[in-house]
C-alpha cells in the first residue's frame, strides 16, 4: 500500500500536506506523531473512509481513492481494521461479533463460520468467550475480540488505530505480542497508528513520524534511537516546549 502527494484539509485546517509514503508488504510499519498531525486521517484514507483533496491512494495496483462504494467494498474485504475502542456490537455475543464479517462477505456454512471464529478467538488468547456478552469482558479481552474480528476474513493488510488505548502496560504488551504473532502467522502487512512509544519500538520493522501533516522522519527502530533530530527526540522523550507550557494557568500556592 502507498500514498502519493496526499492532501487533506478541513476548512482552513490543512491536515495532510503532500504526504507520500509506502508501506512494505509483509512488514509492520508504525506511524507516530503528536495529536493533530494527521495519523488517523491518513488511516481513514487508506481504507477509503475519507477522500483526499489531492493525491493518490493505492492498494497493490488498485487506486482506491477513485473507486465507487461497491469497488471499495471489494478492496475492504482484503483489509482488516482494528478500531481504537474496539467498536464491538453490545447487542451481539462475542461469536456473532467476530462472525459478522463472515456472514456478510463469505459463503461459509454456519458450522464452518463457527469453526473459523473459534480458531481466531483461540489465536488471540480468548478461546472460551464465544457465547459471552462483550459487556462482561475486560478492556483487554474486548480488544482481543475486536482483533479476532479484524482478521477473521484472513486479510492481507490490517490497520490498527491506537491499539493499546485504555490498556495498562501489561495488557498493552500482550496486544503488542499479538500484533507480532498475527503478522507472522497470517503473513500480514500491518500498519499501526499509535502514541505508544514502547509499543512502537517493540513491534515495528519500520517507523514513521508525522509532524504538521508531513513525514518528519522514517526508518528502522534503531535509526530512531540514534537520531539527533530535535523534533523527533522531543516526541520520543515526551518533552513539551516552553511555548506549550506557557499557556498553562498558574496553580494557586505553587511558585512558578
Amino acid at each position: 500500500m502507498r500514498v502519493a502527494n496526499l492532501r487533506k484539509a478541513f476548512g482552513s485546517n490543512r491536515v495532510l500536506r503532500d504526504l507520500s509514503l509506502s508501506f512494505p508488504r509483509g512488514g509492520t510499519t508504525v506511524v507516530m506523531g503528536p495529536s493533530g498531525c494527521g495519523k488517523s486521517v491518513l488511516l481513514k484514507h487508506l481504507i477509503g473512509l475519507l477522500r483526499p483533496d489531492a493525491g493518490e491512494v493505492w492498494h497493490e495496483d488498485i487506486r482506491i481513492d477513485r473507486l465507487s462504494e461497491s469497488g471499495l467494498g471489494r478492496v475492504r474485504r482484503q483489509i482488516g481494521f482494528l478500531f481504537q475502542q474496539g467498536a464491538l456490537f453490545d447487542s451481539m455475543s462475542v461469536g456473532d461479533n467476530v462472525g459478522f464479517p463472515l456472514r456478510e462477505h463469505s459463503e461459509l456454512s454456519p458450522e464452518d463460520r463457527r469453526q473459523r471464529v473459534e480458531r481466531m478467538l483461540h489465536m488471540v488468547g480468548v478461546p472460551d468467550t464465544y457465547d459471552k456478552d462483550p459487556a462482561t469482558l475486560s478492556g483487554g479481552q474486548r480488544k482481543r475480540v475486536a482483533l479476532a474480528r479484524a482478521v477473521v476474513l484472513e486479510p492481507d493488510l490490517i490497520l490498527y488505530d491506537e491499539p493499546t488505548t485504555g490498556l495498562d502496560p501489561i495488557r498493552s504488551d500482550i496486544i503488542g505480542e499479538l500484533i507480532t504473532r498475527l503478522q507472522r502467522a497470517l503473513e500480514l502487512t500491518s500498519i499501526v497508528v499509535t502514541h505508544d512509544i514502547q509499543l512502537s519500538f517493540r513491534i515495528a520493522d519500520r517507523m514513521v513520524l508525522l509532524h504538521e501533516g508531513r513525514v518528519r522522519m522514517q526508518g528502522t527502530p534503531e535509526e530512531f534511537r540514534q537520531t539527533d533530530d530535535p523534533e523527533v527526540r522531543r516526541f520520543l522523550e515526551g518533552r513539551a516546549t516552553r511555548d506549550e507550557l506557557a499557556g498553562l494557568e498558574p496553580v494557586e500556592g505553587v511558585d512558578e
